[in-house]
This record gives C-alpha cells, structure tokens and sequence, in this order.
C-alpha cells in the first residue's frame, strides 16, 4: 500500500466527518430505545407459553407496519439475518427450485454491476451446481438497457432459472428501470428478483408497484440495528431453503427471528418513511455542492455513475457522490482522509495487499489505473454543510499526497 495506515494511527483529527452512509447507518435514538427496551423482554416468538406469545405479537406487528412501508403483504415477508442472507436465500433459493422443476433451466441472468451478495451466491451455483451466470452489460453510467435483457431472454428463456438485477448500485448510485425489467422478464414466464438494500432510504420501494418477484432489503442501511433483514417474495413463489432447521419463516429460512432487532428496523422505518422527500432533496443538495466542490478543487477529478445535473438525474441515489482521482489509489486517499477525520470509502477491495479495481467501474468501461483511484463518498440522514466543508477543506491536501505516494511506489 502507499500509504500505511499504522502511520496514522496516532493522529487524532479535530472533528470527524462520516460520509459512509452506504455502508451503513448510525441508528436513530428511537431505534435504539426500541431495541435497548425489547432486548430486556424474554421470549421466544415460536414458544406458546405467555412470553413466547408477547415476542411472537411484537415480530408481527412489525412485519404488518413493515409490510405497509415496502408496499407488500406481511405473510410476503421472509425475515433474515440481513441483505447477504436473503440474496443468497433469493438466488440459491429460486434456482434450485427452479432447476428441480425444469433440470434445463441452468442460466441465472444477473448485471456486471451487482454487489457481491448476488454475485458470489450465483458463481457458487455455477461451482457447485453447474449454474450458468449471464452478466448483462451496463454503460458508461452503470445503467442495464432493458433491450440487453429482451435479447438474452428471447434467446435462451426455456433454461433460464432467474434474473436479478440491484435495484441501485451501491457504489455509483446508479438506479435501474426495475418495472421495465420486470416486465421483460414475466413476459417470457422468468421469475425476477431485485437487491434493493441501497435503494430502500433514499427512494420509495414498493414491492407490489416495481412488479419483481422478489426483493431484497435490510434494516442497518436505513437507521436500524445490524443483523436483520428481509426477502419479500410473493406467496407462490417456489424457493428451496438456504439454511435448515425449525423452519420458522415459510419453512424456507430457519432461526429463532430476533424480536428485538425487528422491532427496532419497525421503529426506524417508519421515521425514514416519514422523512424521506425531505430527506432526498436535503441529500441532493448536498451531494451537488459536494460533487461540483470537488471539481473545482481537484480538477481534474472525474464524477462517475449517472450526470446528476443531466436529463436521466433521477436515475442516480440522491445520497452517493463517486468520484475517481487520476494518479491516486483509492485505499491511500481513505486512510489520508481518515486521518483528517473524513470518513469515506472505496468500492476496490483489497485482496493480500494488492489493491483490486471495483468490477463495477470496470464493467463502466474505466481501465484498471484509473479505476483504483475512486472514492465514494454517501451521504444520510446525519450529514451537514460542515461536512462538506471539512471534505473540500482536507482533500486538496490528501489528493496531492496520495499522489506522491503512488509516484514513489512506482519510482516515477
């Protein structure tokens, strides 16, 4: 790395900025009074006796108010561990099924954009079930074209198992024409699932209304606790189980549900869904300034993912700014930041020490160079003016930085 983080260590910034709101939230206070109040209440949601049925009535009451804000039935709501268990429940699920009836349907149709939780679920089916994974292409802008996936279909839609593609790319912020898609799936009798865990917060998501078979979301991405999560899925919709066990949630996933954590995600989602177009537009407020701010003070810094000031805006998160640096790695310019006090992120991973460009920016078309030099910055419910000001004010400093560090590494 150019940058070694235990170098950093020791600096202790005067304020801290998180803009990491994408990879998860803070709870908000009612949440976590609603979660500190349950956890002391024992019970057991599948016990009969007196407290097993107080824990049971506190799951339902919030899978029907849940049920209200995703625009789906409660008995639709298959309660998880969060956004990774239900993608793979979703993807290994419907697959399975899917193969069982029909030994030709070997094909899981997914985007090359798609979060690790669909895409390592599907090449696990490939590995180990001789799954074959279809990667429908995106643009410059991390959009699928629906035409993309009318081809695919029209081609090969008597061995194709599933579609899923996310709702909103977590990294650029790219949003999908989910309906659209949906449709071009059903009309060829393909059942269609979508991830939309970056999506939820930032956008209305409705199951009913989005037309998809299956949909993908999680609490601690919109101000509730980590460890809980949904796959709402229609009622027919045939699925083989993930994990085995009691079989509490429609004998497809098993797991004493924590009551605790659910009612939490209940408290926290009816805040964000009351707040949410003020909360969008504030967002997209700040994320302008942000973007053009950066521009100006780097400028050669290039915004990623859809135009926000273009015609198709309303295809991108009002909350993620992504913004690649030529000459810099993205992991050097997030511990420089970190140690300003920003707190930002980078979708590249980090595999033995060697810095990985994110697949997603590479399926956009970007070279490998240029791609390990991205920066994501999300923003949320608790983000201000100050931070954006404390960002322009450290980053002119950390961009240079970061660039001498990679010149030195390469000996140029």
């Amino acid at each position: 790395m150019e940058v070694n983080p235990l170098d950093l260590i020791a600096v202790k910034p005067a304020r801290t900025s998180y803009l990491d709101h994408a990879a998860t939230t803070p709870m908000v206070p009612a949440a976590i009074a609603a979660y500190a109040e349950q956890l002391a209440v024992v019970g057991n949601p599948s016990s009969l006796h007196a407290a097993g049925r107080r824990a049971r009535s506190v799951v339902e009451a919030a899978r029907e108010e849940l049920a209200s804000i995703y625009g789906c039935r409660p008995s639709e709501i298959i309660v998880t561990s969060g956004g990774t268990e239900a993608d793979n429940l979703a993807v290994k699920g419907i697959f399975r099924a899917r193969r069982a009836q029909d030994g030709r349907r070997s094909r899981i149709v997914i985007s090359a954009v798609e979060h690790h939780a669909i895409l390592d679920p599907a090449h696990a089916l490939a590995q180990d079930d001789g799954a074959q994974v279809v990667a429908l292409p995106v643009d410059e802008r991390g959009l699928v074209d629906p035409l993309a996936l009318e081809a695919e279909l029209r081609e090969h839609a008597s061995d194709t198992a599933l579609v899923s593609v996310m709702w909103a790319n977590n990294e650029v912020g790219t949003i999908q024409p989910i309906a659209e898609l949906a449709q071009i799936a059903h009309r060829y009798g393909i059942p269609m699932h979508t991830d939309a865990v970056q999506a939820a917060g930032h956008l209305a998501v409705n199951f009913q209304d989005s037309g998809v078979d299956a949909l993908t979301v999680t609490a601690h991405k919109i101000g509730g606790p980590v460890g809980v999560g949904a796959l709402i899925a229609r009622r027919d919709l045939e699925m083989y189980p993930v994990l085995h066990g009691g079989g509490q949630e429609r004998q497809v996933r098993s797991g004493t549900i924590d009551a605790a954590a659910i009612h939490s995600w209940r408290v926290a989602a009816v805040q964000v869904a009351s707040e949410l177009p003020a909360r969008v537009e504030r967002e997209r407020e700040l994320r302008d300034q942000l973007l053009a701010r950066i521009v100006e003070a780097v400028p050669d810094a290039q915004v990623r993912g859809v135009d926000p000031q273009g015609p198709d805006a309303h295809m991108r998160l009002s909350s993620i700014a992504h913004v690649t640096f030529p000459g810099c790695e993205g992991d050097s310019l997030i511990y420089l930041l970190d140690s300003h006090g920003v707190q930002a992120s980078t979708g590249s991973a980090c595999q033995a020490g060697i810095p990985q460009p994110s697949h997603v920016l590479l399926a956009m078309g970007l070279d490998e160079l240029t791609a390990r030099g991205a920066l994501r910055f999300s923003l949320g419910a608790t983000s201000t003016q100050e931070d954006i000001d404390h960002v322009i004010e450290v980053l002119p400093t950390v961009v240079e930085r970061a660039r001498r560090a990679g010149l030195a590494t390469t000996g140029r």
